[in-house]
Protein backbone atom coordinates (compact mmCIF):
# COMPACT_ATOMS: atom_id res chain seq x y z
CA UNK A 1 0.00 0.00 0.00
CA UNK A 2 1.41 3.36 -0.91
CA UNK A 3 1.39 6.27 1.02
CA UNK A 4 -1.06 8.83 -0.31
CA UNK A 5 -0.22 13.21 0.18
CA UNK A 6 -0.89 13.97 3.70
CA UNK A 7 -1.35 10.38 5.19
CA UNK A 8 0.04 8.65 8.00
CA UNK A 9 2.72 6.22 6.75
CA UNK A 10 2.59 2.74 8.80
CA UNK A 11 4.98 3.62 11.88
CA UNK A 12 3.46 6.32 12.29
CA UNK A 13 0.22 5.01 12.16
CA UNK A 14 1.64 1.94 14.76
CA UNK A 15 2.77 4.97 17.66
CA UNK A 16 -0.24 6.45 17.18
CA UNK A 17 -3.08 3.78 16.89
CA UNK A 18 -3.07 1.21 19.26
CA UNK A 19 -2.37 3.73 22.63
CA UNK A 20 -4.12 6.48 22.01
CA UNK A 21 -6.84 6.58 19.45
CA UNK A 22 -10.40 5.92 21.19
CA UNK A 23 -12.71 3.55 19.58
CA UNK A 24 -10.41 0.38 20.11
CA UNK A 25 -11.56 -3.12 21.11
CA UNK A 26 -12.18 -2.82 24.80
CA UNK A 27 -13.19 0.49 25.19
CA UNK A 28 -16.62 1.96 25.89
CA UNK A 29 -18.88 2.51 23.17
CA UNK A 30 -18.96 1.77 19.54
CA UNK A 31 -15.56 0.19 17.79
CA UNK A 32 -14.13 2.56 15.48
CA UNK A 33 -13.43 0.50 12.53
CA UNK A 34 -12.16 3.12 10.52
CA UNK A 35 -9.60 5.54 12.89
CA UNK A 36 -7.29 5.18 9.91
CA UNK A 37 -9.41 6.75 7.32
CA UNK A 38 -10.59 9.51 9.58
CA UNK A 39 -7.47 10.45 10.90
CA UNK A 40 -5.94 10.30 7.28
CA UNK A 41 -8.83 12.33 6.45
CA UNK A 42 -8.54 15.10 9.23
CA UNK A 43 -4.85 15.60 8.23
CA UNK A 44 -6.13 16.10 4.32
CA UNK A 45 -8.36 18.61 5.42
CA UNK A 46 -6.09 20.45 7.60
CA UNK A 47 -3.09 20.50 5.38
CA UNK A 48 -4.75 21.09 2.26
CA UNK A 49 -6.71 23.84 3.56
CA UNK A 50 -9.80 22.43 1.85
CA UNK A 51 -13.34 22.52 3.23
CA UNK A 52 -14.95 19.52 4.98
CA UNK A 53 -17.40 18.81 1.92
CA UNK A 54 -14.52 18.32 -0.41
CA UNK A 55 -12.65 15.39 1.52
CA UNK A 56 -12.49 12.73 -0.90
CA UNK A 57 -14.49 10.17 -0.09
CA UNK A 58 -11.66 7.27 0.22
CA UNK A 59 -12.27 8.91 4.18
CA UNK A 60 -15.93 8.55 4.48
CA UNK A 61 -18.45 10.77 4.58
CA UNK A 62 -16.87 14.49 5.68
CA UNK A 63 -19.69 14.96 8.50
CA UNK A 64 -18.58 11.62 10.21
CA UNK A 65 -14.55 12.76 10.31
CA UNK A 66 -15.80 16.18 11.20
CA UNK A 67 -17.32 15.00 13.85
CA UNK A 68 -15.10 12.71 14.82
CA UNK A 69 -12.14 15.23 14.62
CA UNK A 70 -14.57 17.74 16.98
CA UNK A 71 -14.61 15.32 19.70
CA UNK A 72 -11.18 14.36 19.77
CA UNK A 73 -9.99 18.01 19.77
CA UNK A 74 -12.60 18.59 23.12
CA UNK A 75 -10.95 15.40 24.39
CA UNK A 76 -7.74 15.78 23.92
CA UNK A 77 -6.55 13.44 21.52
CA UNK A 78 -5.27 15.21 19.12
CA UNK A 79 -2.51 16.57 21.68
CA UNK A 80 -1.63 13.25 22.73
CA UNK A 81 -1.10 12.23 19.08
CA UNK A 82 0.84 14.76 18.06
CA UNK A 83 2.82 14.54 21.13
CA UNK A 84 4.13 10.89 20.26
CA UNK A 85 4.78 11.53 16.93
CA UNK A 86 6.91 14.93 17.47
CA UNK A 87 8.92 13.33 19.75
CA UNK A 88 10.64 11.17 17.23
CA UNK A 89 13.53 13.49 16.11
CA UNK A 90 13.47 12.11 12.73
CA UNK A 91 10.36 13.33 12.22
CA UNK A 92 10.38 15.21 8.73
CA UNK A 93 6.68 16.89 9.26
CA UNK A 94 7.21 18.83 12.10
CA UNK A 95 5.99 22.61 11.59
CA UNK A 96 5.65 25.72 13.27
CA UNK A 97 2.07 27.61 13.06
CA UNK A 98 2.12 31.13 11.98
CA UNK A 99 -0.01 32.32 14.53
CA UNK A 100 1.89 31.41 17.31
CA UNK A 101 5.21 33.52 15.72
CA UNK A 102 4.69 37.26 17.50
CA UNK A 103 5.90 40.65 15.70
CA UNK A 104 7.01 43.13 17.43
CA UNK A 105 4.40 45.96 18.76
CA UNK A 106 5.15 48.05 16.16
CA UNK A 107 5.03 45.79 13.41
CA UNK A 108 1.18 45.67 13.36
CA UNK A 109 0.99 49.64 12.76
CA UNK A 110 1.93 49.26 8.73
CA UNK A 111 4.55 52.16 8.82
CA UNK A 112 7.81 51.65 7.26
CA UNK A 113 11.20 52.82 7.91
CA UNK A 114 11.99 56.05 6.72
CA UNK A 115 11.63 57.38 3.19
CA UNK A 116 8.90 54.89 2.25
CA UNK A 117 5.38 55.18 2.07
CA UNK A 118 3.07 57.34 0.33
CA UNK A 119 3.87 59.99 3.02
CA UNK A 120 7.73 60.07 2.42
CA UNK A 121 8.94 63.22 0.62
CA UNK A 122 10.66 62.97 -2.59
CA UNK A 123 13.18 65.32 -3.98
Amino acid sequence: MTVKRYELHEVQWSRVAPPLLPGKAGDPGRTGSDNRSSVNGCLWVLRSGAHWRDLPERHGKWKTVHRRFSRWCHAGVWERAFDALTSDRDNQHLMIDSTIVRAHQQAASGKGGQGSGAGADVD
